[in-house]
């Protein structure tokens, strides 16, 4: 069986609107009932729901809708559901509330005790405050220390998961060579 494409009504809406492909092949191609996709066109169904486009996200061509729409028997072949969502307002600094800046001590405090092979630089980077913040959390010398709480940063959408293993990983890196390190100079000295 064929993958369904991303957000089937989403996009069941906009091959409606955009294309004049046959209720049929929009149905099979969605993974829907051919009702489902008079009803969009009726407006009766998916009220309210955004279109989404499948040929931004890569699932669909332009060639791929204009072969179906000439020939009514071709169903629509999905490209590829394996999406690269594109990262490119990575280094954009997102702008935090008043009301959730508090989130960035308590954010900070959850990393130190749940990974504390992250450097306070690091820390200090993933959440977004000083460094010297950071490690005033860790000496509990922090202003406000006693009333910090900690949170899960992924939770509280301050950065995502894949930030955080980025950062574990190139942690986990610094070890190692750290280790190799020592374990060179031992020998050194041994050898001496």
């Amino acid at each position: 069986m064929s993958k369904a494409p991303l957000m089937p009504m989403a996009t069941a809406v906009w091959l409606v609107e955009n294309t004049t492909l046959t209720f049929k092949q929009i149905a099979d191609f969605c993974k829907l009932h051919e009702v489902e996709i008079q009803g969009i066109a009726d407006g009766e169904v998916a009220k309210g729901i955004k279109a989404y486009n499948p040929i931004i996200s890569g699932q669909l061509t332009r060639e791929e809708i204009e072969l179906s729409s000439k020939d009514q028997n071709r169903p629509l072949q999905i490209k590829s559901t394996d999406i690269e969502i594109s990262n490119s307002e990575k280094k954009i600094k997102k702008y935090i509330p008043l009301s959730k800046r508090q989130d960035k001590p308590d954010s900070a405090l959850w990393l130190i005790k749940q990974h504390n092979i992250l450097k306070d630089s690091q820390i200090a980077k993933l959440v977004g405050i000083t460094k010297n913040s950071v490690t005033s959390i860790k000496n509990k010398s922090y202003w406000n220390y006693n009333n910090l709480n900690p949170k899960d940063p992924v939770a509280l959408n301050l950065f995502t998961q894949k930030d955080l293993i980025d950062a574990l990983e190139k942690a986990e890196r610094r070890i190692k060579r750290e280790k190799k390190q020592k374990e060179k100079l031992a020998k050194q000295a041994n050898n001496q």
